[in-house]
């Protein structure tokens, strides 16, 4: 299967510079992949497409302060973009300079951080933060919020709140779940009063997650690492709602991503606790947790528009992305939303 099958034409004028005025304001299209059909709503409807025990599962990862600047002892500017946290000292990082700095040399970041380049893997560093706070301090304190790299403009006070859901407990994210972007307290509470069950898993975005494919072959991709987290309670709520006949709802291709990498890693099965995936949903994939996926528009030629397309099936994602061009349908982080019934 080639990477241009799965390109299309997206008017610059779609991507979505920000977030629309309040969270549940955006668009919804409802894509029906077993009868294969579609409508135009409102997210605000979204209540009305689930039924009581229904079981949605949310990713409550928290966006980090990635994005650092500084300088090499040289004298010589960085940028630094942290891809993962390894513990409280060390991180991942990929590093934007004139020349590549080479391990054990000294970098300055925020004109505050002493940080040691410890070894190199392709484009990411081992980076050794030299300061007795713990990396998450230091990022808060320091760091600058990493918005995706189509939008373009300066990160501002409205994007502290808004490129971060109401629910994100755990940090670790350097890219926003965005499906659960549009969620505000009173859509959870209506979900909950309407009987809907809410449940949680953990997967740290990385920024390879706005990584074009760049093989022809998408056979020959290879995905970036990410770490997630599956409670007992999630693994327990979603067992009784399959034994009851209800529908697991996956709140954007991360909490997805958890949910199948888990089960495809346990011979179908769903346990609780602690993973590593590198998990490349295409065309072809047998999904066994989720049903219904709630997820926004995606990048032409990505690894998530490729997951859609397994979803749903490549014609219905071809003939629907269609429609949201020429329905004007705002696209990507800030964009608006779809939910797709898997297709059989």
């Amino acid at each position: 299967m080639k990477t241009q099958d799965f390109d299309f034409y997206l008017p610059d004028e779609l991507i979505a510079q920000f977030p629309a005025p309040k969270r549940s304001d955006s668009r919804l299209l409802h894509l029906d992949s077993v009868h294969n059909y579609w409508n135009d709503a409102l997210f605000a409807d979204l209540p009305q497409y689930l039924r009581a025990g229904d079981v949605m599962v949310f990713n409550d990862t928290q966006v980090i302060k990635a994005r650092l600047f500084g300088k090499k002892n040289s004298g010589g500017k960085v940028e630094v973009m942290i891809e993962r946290l390894l513990d409280d000292r060390h991180v991942l990082a990929a590093i934007r300079a004139s020349h590549a700095p080479k391990p054990d040399s000294q970098l300055l970041l925020a004109d505050a951080i002493p940080v040691t380049v410890v070894s190199r893997e392709r484009e990411f560093y081992t980076l050794r933060f030299d300061r007795e706070e713990s990396v998450a301090k230091l990022l808060e304190q320091y760091g600058q919020l990493p918005l995706p790299p189509y939008i373009a403009r300066q990160v501002t006070a409205t994007d502290e709140s808004r490129y971060q859901t109401v629910y994100a407990k755990h940090c670790g994210a350097v890219a926003a779940p965005t499906a659960g972007l549009h969620f505000d307290t009173a859509m959870l509470d209506r979900l909950k009063t309407q009987g809907v069950e809410i449940a949680y898993v953990t997967l740290h975005v990385g920024a390879g997650t706005f990584q074009p494919v760049r093989a022809d072959d998408i056979a020959d991709h290879v995905m970036h690492s990410e770490t997630y987290h599956i409670p007992q309670a999630t693994v327990d709520a979603i067992a009784h709602a399959k034994a009851t006949g209800r529908r697991i709802l996956a709140v954007g291709t991360t909490s997805l991503r958890a949910l199948e990498a888990c089960a495809a890693s346990h011979r179908g099965e769903l346990v609780a606790g602690f993973g590593d995936t590198r998990i490349f949903i295409t065309p072809g994939f047998r999904f066994q947790v989720v049903e219904r996926l709630l997820t926004n528009f995606h990048l032409p030629r990505s690894t998530l528009l490729m997951l859609v397309s397994a979803f749903a099936g490549m014609d219905n994602i071809r003939q629907v992305y269609r429609h949201a061009v020429q329905q004007h349908y705002r696209f990507f982080s800030y964009g608006d939303a779809m939910l797709i019934e898997k297709k059989p």
